[in-house]
């Protein structure tokens, strides 16, 4: 069984995505195959392997970003769906997919799973500088989902008025876009130092989750990493 719909990949625009606007971002349907996607979904990893991220300070003065998080790693306990498609997510073909998009192969790819309940929000943010971008994987559908109970990224639009290290509230922007984050879709967006974006607080009932993965997309650059970490050394050492 494929996970990746390699033709669909093949036919993204990337000239198009970069000329996005507020910055380059995409909400496309069917980058998975329908098979996949419903193996991945009955696969997905459970509740109990989770961490909760509740209440953890964030810069700025921006509001928490509350939610169960499970990183990958090789030695993590997955369903042999999960397995396969890491392996096609590590593989030459997504990796030029990302290449193409961004325009650029001196990146690294992590993974994790975010599972959201009820009261819980991701407050308006800019990624980290080392970050280059993210593609998340919606995996909530009408057997378990209410399009009313939330769960979209809002891409925001603030004109440039905002400082990154800043703490807006959704309504203080002047253009807001919700993804469609139902059934077979994903987001990929690139970080730019006005990619505002976020997630409003989830309204649903007990014991149902907005459950998505989300590939991040880092930079690599070996020296500078290399120059990061001396500087650590140096200031431990202080």
């Amino acid at each position: 069984m494929r996970y990746l719909d390699f033709e669909a990949l093949e036919r993204m625009d990337a000239k198009a995505f970069q000329a996005q606007h507020p910055y380059p971002w995409t909400n496309p349907a069917g980058l998975l195959t329908e098979e996949g996607y419903a193996a991945l979904r009955e696969g997905l990893p459970v509740v109990e392997q989770f961490t909760e991220v509740v209440g953890k300070r964030r810069r700025y003065g921006q509001r928490s970003h509350d939610r169960l998080a499970l990183e990958y790693s090789p030695t993590l306990s997955l369903s042999p769906p999960w397995q396969a498609f890491m392996t096609e997510l590590s593989g030459p073909d997504y990796r030029q997919f990302i290449a193409r998009m961004l325009g650029t192969r001196a990146f690294r790819l992590r993974f994790h799973w975010h599972y959201t309940p009820a009261s819980c929000s991701v407050s308006p943010h800019c990624d980290a500088r080392e970050k280059l971008g993210s593609h998340i994987f919606y995996f909530n559908t009408e057997d378990d989902w209410r399009p009313e109970w939330g769960g979209q990224t809002v891409v925001l639009d603030d004109k440039g008025r905002f400082d990154a290290r800043s703490a807006p509230a959704f309504e203080d922007f002047d253009s807001a876009t919700e993804s469609q984050a139902m059934g077979n879709y994903s987001l990929l967006f690139c970080r730019r130092g006005n990619s505002w974006h976020g997630v409003r607080e989830i309204n649903c009932p007990p014991g149902s989750y907005r459950k998505v993965f989300i590939v991040v997309i880092d930079e690599d650059r070996p020296l500078k990493r290399l120059a990061k970490k001396l500087k650590g050394l140096f200031k431990r050492a202080a």
